[in-house]
């Protein structure tokens, strides 16, 4: 078993979790389709899907690009496509959660510290009234082929996680509890894997999608990584990504798949 000294890279984390993954399939649902993200904040978006890349167009001509894609589904009418963009020499992780049951989506943008913001100590962030994690996620919504209009996405922050306690089987030898603790932190912490024994509390985001299904994304802040999962309750399947530098530099990023089998082991509930 590890000791509390034996954190790992996001590279070395992708090849514990590989062998014998409990992986979704990619998803050809999408292939030869075309649709549009009006944006909440204005933006018009075009993604236009083929069996192995997506190429993206916004209308005011001001962006465009294309880059391998990942789609899964753990809910019928509703897909989590992810995928990595290159721009002005950053690279930003790119999930959307497109609900064409509602005609909705949401998007979810992530970005990863240089090596100066890494090199900063929690001590000194935590005084000077920072956040301890270096990684950013930031959240969109709109709608699907359709302009925008005020509520057009049911996609929003919910608390109905909290007090949960969930047990996570990603591969026969990959398993996690997570403890969601309050509307911004949540713990884990590894039952059974190349992280055994270790465990932290770290930012959470949680968003409800529809009944029993849930969008949790959270930010690490001792190896910079961003995690990203679809949560379905109901059907006890999760499937998301985890991201994060491949090993101890900053040149190699990792990106790779996580799905489970998952259950509630109880749920706290605090007296108001």
């Amino acid at each position: 078993m590890p000791n509390t000294a034996d954190w790992i890279t996001v590279g070395a984390l992708a090849d514990g979790f590989a062998p014998e993954a409990f992986i979704l399939p990619q998803l050809a649902d999408l292939s030869g389709r075309t649709l549009t993200l009006h944006f909440a904040n204005g933006w018009v978006i075009e993604h236009r899907f083929d069996s192995e890349r997506l190429h993206w167009r916004a209308a005011d001509g001001h962006s465009s690009g294309s880059a391998g894609y990942r789609a899964t589904s753990v809910r019928p009418g509703i897909y989590l496509v992810d995928f990595i963009k290159h721009e002005a020499g950053q690279a930003w992780s790119v999930s959307l959660v497109l609900d064409t049951l509602e005609h909705a989506f949401t998007a979810v943008l992530g970005r990863l510290p240089d090596q100066v913001r890494t090199q900063r100590g929690l001590y000194a962030l935590a005084l000077a009234g920072e956040a301890l994690t270096g990684v950013e996620a930031s959240f969109l919504h709109g709608s699907l082929d359709r302009p925008w209009q005020a509520g057009a996405c049911p996609h929003a922050p919910t608390t109905e996680l909290v007090g949960l306690r969930n047990h996570y089987r990603y591969s026969p030898t990959e398993e996690y509890e997570h403890i969601y603790l309050n509307a911004n932190y949540y713990s884990w912490q590894c039952l059974k894997g190349v992280e055994q024994g270790l465990c932290d509390t770290d930012r959470a985001y949680y968003y409800k999608i529809a009944e029993q299904l849930y969008l949790f994304v959270w930010c690490e802040k001792i190896v910079p990584t961003l995690g990203l999962v679809m949560i379905d309750l109901a059907r006890h399947r999760s499937d998301g990504k985890i991201f994060g530098y491949q090993g101890g530099g900053f040149d190699a990023l990792a990106n790779f798949p996580v799905s489970s089998h998952c259950r509630v082991l109880n749920r706290t509930e605090h007296a108001q």
